[in-house]
């Protein structure tokens, strides 16, 4: 009986955090009102993407470590701070930036600002550094880092290409495919290393939390943690480029590829565990010896003023992008003729933002795919429509660049499945003009959906079957023809 009451004191919620604790909790329940688009779609990253699956765990751990740092609240007092909605002004318009250029990551990245700066806010700043370390570990709900992977990607083809020369592996390469004699090995992106970089920060961020108390021991377990993967997974290439060779087929040297970097990356995980082990300092509970003297509950008024603040910001700039985009989207779309020597396939569809997609056969078995959006449409839209007609999602597919002489543009992203069942070429067109699609292209689309558009931004996507070496010439080729040139490009961009 004396250790259940004993327990039930413990979780016993003092009476000045009552009223703070609920108005938090009503108002986080309206940032997931507004923000209901960067939940979704980060719940979607983390279930599609291995890389990213640990983030299910992410909200468990932080309340874990709040509740295992409890004692640092021992004798604080919320004492809401409305300065904290100052702090949230910048994050809501790096929100909207980030909207108008269709970053995903930048949203959720901004959310999360703000969603710290209404914790801030609301409990002051004394609770708010007492809970730092819980709550600044939810930004690892946010799926980011996936523009680390072209250098992912060509970091372990360069430590692959000294690994094979140190060897004396004879070899050859290609962009991201290494070729030696028994065989091509392709540094795909779910190759890269990501999923283990990404899951060893998160990783050694809670270990450097629960065995260290220095700052500096922290940091540099950090570090370490992070610069092992990276070259873990290159020594992992390296050995499965090896192990072909040794075996004599290409083929037989992947086979199992993914469950051989699982198991590798679990035993680089323990020796970090292991060395960081000799210089722990846990010793030391989180919070003992805190003193500090207890003051009144905080007024509701003190409570709720920094509350409304920041979620005035919030929705503010929610609303003004949904009125642009509802704006653009009204905007009809003007689908374009069949280009010379092509039929259509079916009708137009209707794609997000107001967009449609027409698809046209153009005989030797060649499917061109066109999506055209209204003008200041931002740029999410069409880099997704982009994405997804041209087989982009297709998991471990094999994505390189391919140089059209005297095209428009003249490098087009191409990608083979893989099983090298079907090959997509696919460009970015504005204002008539190819692009394959870089910031500069977001910031020409977000400029043109800020302060208008002259025409119809179109994703182009040409597709056949067969893997890219048979393809390529067959859809540089089609390029080459004019039958999708500039000046029909330029025709459909029209209004």
């Amino acid at each position: 009986m004396n250790v259940i009451a004993a327990r039930s004191r413990d979780v016993h919620i003092p009476a000045r955090y009552r009223s703070s604790l609920a108005v938090l909790a009503v108002s986080l329940l309206a940032m997931a009102v507004i923000f209901h688009a960067e939940i979704f779609a980060a719940v979607q990253v983390w279930s599609a993407s291995t890389a990213y699956n640990h983030c299910f765990l992410i909200l468990p751990i932080a309340i874990w470590l709040a509740w295992d740092r409890r004692g640092r609240l021992r004798g604080l007092t919320p004492a809401p701070d409305v300065r904290a909605v100052v702090l949230a002004v910048p994050f809501a318009l790096a929100w909207l930036a980030a909207d108008r250029l269709g970053v995903m990551e930048g949203r959720q990245l901004a959310a999360m600002g703000m969603v710290q700066s209404l914790v801030l806010g609301v409990l002051g700043w004394r609770v708010y550094r007492a809970m730092i370390a819980p709550l600044l570990y939810l930004i690892f709900l946010i799926p980011f880092g996936g523009f680390l992977v072209p250098a992912l990607q060509q970091f372990t083809t360069d430590f692959v290409d000294a690994g094979l020369t140190m060897l004396g592996i004879a070899y050859y390469t290609h962009g991201y495919t290494i070729e030696i004699a028994q065989g091509a090995f392709h540094i795909a992106e779910a190759c890269a290393g990501l999923r283990f970089l990404i899951a060893a920060i998160a990783f050694s961020v809670l270990y450097a939390l629960l065995i260290f108390r220095s700052t500096t021991r922290r940091l540099l377990f950090i570090a370490i943690a992070v610069t092992v993967p990276v070259i873990a997974n290159g020594f992992r290439a390296l050995g499965i480029v090896w192990l072909g060779h040794v075996l004599g087929s290409a083929k037989a040297g992947a086979t199992d590829h993914v469950l051989y970097g699982y198991i590798f990356f679990s035993i680089v995980l323990f020796i970090l565990i292991l060395l960081g082990l000799p210089f722990r300092q846990d010793n030391v509970r989180p919070g003992a010896g805190v003193v500090a003297v207890e003051a009144p509950a905080p007024a509701m008024g003190a409570l709720v003023l920094p509350s409304i603040g920041v979620l005035v910001s919030a929705a503010a700039v929610v609303g003004l992008a949904w009125v642009v985009s509802a704006r653009a989207a009204a905007t009809p779309v003007r689908l374009p003729a069949a280009p010379a020597g092509c039929r259509a396939i079916a009708g137009a569809r209707r794609l997000a933002a107001g967009g449609r997609m027409v698809r046209f056969a153009c005989g030797d078995r060649v499917t061109a795919t066109i999506a055209l959006f209204p003008p200041r449409t931002d740029p999410k839209p069409l880099f997704d429509a982009r994405r997804q007609l041209s087989l982009a999602d297709t998991r471990e597919a094999f994505i390189n660049d391919v140089r059209i002489a005297q095209g428009d543009p003249d490098v087009w992203t191409l990608i083979t499945t893989k099983h090298m069942k079907h090959t997509t070429i696919s460009a970015l067109f504005v204002d008539g003009h190819g692009t394959n699609g870089t910031m500069r292209t977001r910031l020409r689309l977000a400029w043109a959906d800020l302060f208008g558009h002259p025409g119809q931004p179109i994703a182009v996507v040409i597709e056949t079957p067969g893997p890219g070496r048979q393809a390529v010439p067959v859809l540089t080729r089609f390029v080459h023809d004019g039958i999708l040139g500039p000046a029909v490009l330029a025709r459909m961009a029209e209004r």
